[in-house]
């Protein structure tokens, strides 16, 4: 079972390389933020194997931090993007 597990950790870290050269090479600033997000949850993924392969739950924790602060940058840089700011109308300048 655990080579199983080393194996599809190899893939998955291999298939975020790909997504590393999509995210340089992208031909659009949305590709590049959608092939980066894609980066990051194929890292939680790989660190919730990691933690399943070593059988150890901090893992599992830090895959959780990971996947909140990886969401939250998304949307972040997203509304950058879209909006030109990042603070919003509610908000004195």
């Amino acid at each position: 079972m655990t080579t199983l597990l080393w194996g599809t950790i190899l893939f998955l870290l291999v298939n975020a390389f790909v997504c590393l050269w999509r995210a340089l090479a992208g031909p659009t600033l949305p590709d590049r933020i959608l092939a980066a997000n894609v980066i990051g949850t194929k890292t939680l993924v790989v660190l919730v194997l990691l933690g399943l392969a070593l059988d150890q739950g901090l893992w599992l924790d830090v895959a959780l931090v990971y996947g909140l602060l990886s969401f939250t940058v998304t949307l972040v840089f997203s509304r950058f993007l879209e909006t030109g700011r990042i603070r919003g109308v509610w908000e004195s300048k």
